[in-house]
This record gives C-alpha cells, structure tokens and sequence, in this order.
C-alpha cells in the first residue's frame, strides 16, 4: 500500500512540478490544479441546485441594464484577448500547420503566455452567463450542454496554461475569443429590448458559427497525427477530444432546436400552425355567426332573427344576454306594456349585434 501511495505521489510531481512550464510559476492558480476543480464544482452546485432552490419562491430580478453591461465587457474583453492571441504569434508567423511551444523569455513568448492566462481566467466570467440566468429564473437555458460547456472549460484551459502556454493549442483560444465576440454581441442585443430583437434574426446561424469552431479546431489539432512536431501529442488529444465532444452536444441541441423544432409545426396537432390556423377559423366562424344572424334578422323578422341568431352568432341586448337575446322565442306572448315597449328594440339588429 505504502509503495502504491509513493507511486502516486512520484507520478503527480513528475506530472506537475517536472513537466510544468516554469515561466506561471507563482500565477494566480497555476502552482496547483485544485483550486480550479472545487471552484468548477461549486459552479456545478450553485447553477443547479442551490440557486433554483433559493430563487424558487422569490420574483426574478429585473436584470436588463446588468445584463446589457455584463454582455458588453464580454465583448470588449474578448476583443482584447483576441488581439492578444493575434499578436502573442498567430499574426506574428505562427505556423498553423506546426508550432510548438516557445518556453523562453522572449518577449512575444510571454505576451502569449500572458494571453493564455487572461484566456483562462475568461472561463470563470463565463460562469456568470449561468448566475444571470439563475436570478432571471430562466431554467430552461440552463441546460445540460450549457453546464458542462461552462464547467468544464476552466479545468481543461488550466492544463493548457500549466504545461503548453504557446504553441500549437493556443489556436483554440484565437478562434474561440473570435466566436465569443459575435456571441456576446448577440446577446447585449437581446438584453436591450424588443425594438432591438430585429437585429438578430441569426440566432440559428449563430449555433452554425458555433458548430464550425469545433470543426476547425479538431481539424487543427488532430492534423499533427500525420505531422512531425515538437509538440506535446497528449495536448492534441485533449484539445481535439474536447472539440470533438462540443460538436456533437451543439450539433444535437441544433437538431432538436431547429430542425426538429421545425417538423413539429407540420405533425403535431397542438403546434403553433395548428393554433394559428384554429384562431383563425374560429374569428371566421365567428364573424359569419354575426352575418348570418344579422342578415337573417332582418329577413325573416323577429322569431328568425333570433333563433338564426342562436345558432349562427350571439345577440346581445345591451351588452348582457337576456331570454329574447339568446335566441329562444318565447313559449307565450308577453302582451305587457314592458313587452310592447321593448318589442321595437329587440327588432333593431343595430342596437342588439356587437
């Protein structure tokens, strides 16, 4: 037992101390991954049991201007760590077919290092994308693909920083900033109201753009099976695993938001077509109602008027159903001088059809 314990110990120095990258040494989280794990299951727990179980009884808050201002800083913070990527080597000559990992003190090298770091960081931001929803008590955003999309990410780009902060994998953080510009720009239209949801009728090819990062990214990692590079090969499986499973979660959601989503109004009888198209012969039934009991009305007289007007409309006297208004004729005459009085108005179609 004490030979497999001093096993495991040796195998997790020789993993994290031996074959970290000495230049995040003392970074904020770098010197050990548990700090990233616990924060990631809290995120887990929060999103998913403690806040739905505390916002349960209480009103959603009203989040508009937070979430308009939250969604901006995503972009300009985005923005930025693109540029960053873009100048830390892939505008500067990285090589998208090979590029391995510059561990020297150049500079350039740190500026990418730096840029992974802040990339990383950028994933618990993210978690708030999730917190927003929760307090909005909008649950049904709060999927499962969304859940570990999110939760998984920071303890994924902590391995990255730890071990390869450069090179080939930092192509993924290039092409994801990018992604996340459009997405959050997006999503601080949606936050500013109804007169700006005009702007983004492309929310389906939003999902599209989305599914094509994962292509590119897998294409681009798992290239350097047929590709000589001095790059760590584990890192081409992990980031390219990761892609993998991505495409295939936003490739389902896709098919069930968009696709299915689409037959139903086709094959199920309770879809919005359906109810469309019942909305619509009702106002047609009902309007002929009025027109028949109408035109009957003053055709055939009083008795038809009101028992085409039973079957074919409503007739109302005054805004309030009464014996004569409903279109039964009475069994016996009322020769009261209230009947004879009120005769002339129950004959007025005008007065009695709204």
């Amino acid at each position: 037992m004490a030979h497999l314990v001093e096993k495991v110990v040796d195998g997790y120095n020789d993993i994290f101390i031996n074959r970290r990258d000495p230049r995040v040494d003392g970074w904020l989280f770098m010197d050990s991954p548990w700090p990233t794990f616990f924060l990631c299951i809290s995120y887990v727990l929060l999103v998913k049991v403690i806040g739905p179980r505390c916002m349960k009884n209480r009103p959603p808050f009203d989040l508009r201007r937070l979430l308009v201002f939250y969604n901006a800083a995503q972009v300009v913070f985005s923005t930025w760590l693109f540029y960053e990527f873009g100048m830390g080597g892939w505008f500067r000559g990285y090589s998208y077919r090979c590029q391995p990992v510059d561990y020297s003190q150049n500079p350039v090298a740190i500026r990418m290092a730096h840029a992974s770091w802040w990339y990383y960081f950028s994933k618990f931001t993210e978690f708030l994308d999730t917190i927003l929803f929760v307090l909005h008590k909008k649950n049904e955003h709060i999927s499962m693909l969304h859940v570990i999309h999110h939760g998984c990410m920071p303890m994924s780009v902590w391995f990255g920083v730890k071990f390869t902060a450069g090179g080939h994998s930092t192509f993924f953080g290039l092409v994801n900033t990018f992604v996340h510009i459009v997405m959050y720009v997006y999503y601080m239209l949606a936050a500013m109201g109804p007169k700006y949801r005009r702007y983004i009728w492309w929310k389906k090819y939003l999902t599209n753009f989305q599914m094509i990062q994962f292509i590119l990214i897998f294409s681009h990692a798992f290239q350097l099976c047929f590709t000589e590079c001095h790059y760590p090969r584990a890192f081409m499986w992990w980031i390219g695993g990761h892609a993998v499973m991505f495409f295939f979660l936003f490739s389902e959601f896709y098919i069930k938001a968009y696709l299915r989503g689409t037959s139903k109004l086709y094959l199920n009888g309770t879809s919005h077509l359906s109810k469309a198209n019942g909305h619509t012969n009702g106002h047609i039934k009902h309007a002929n109602g009025h027109a028949n009991g109408k035109a009957n009305g003053v055709a055939n007289g009083y008795s038809n008027g009101h028992a085409n007007g039973h079957a074919n409309g409503t007739i109302h006297y005054r805004g309030s159903s009464t014996k004569e208004t409903n279109g039964h004729i009475p069994q016996t005459e009322d020769t009261s001088i209230n009947a004879r009085v009120r005769r002339p108005v129950c004959m007025s179609v005008d007065t009695s059809l709204e």
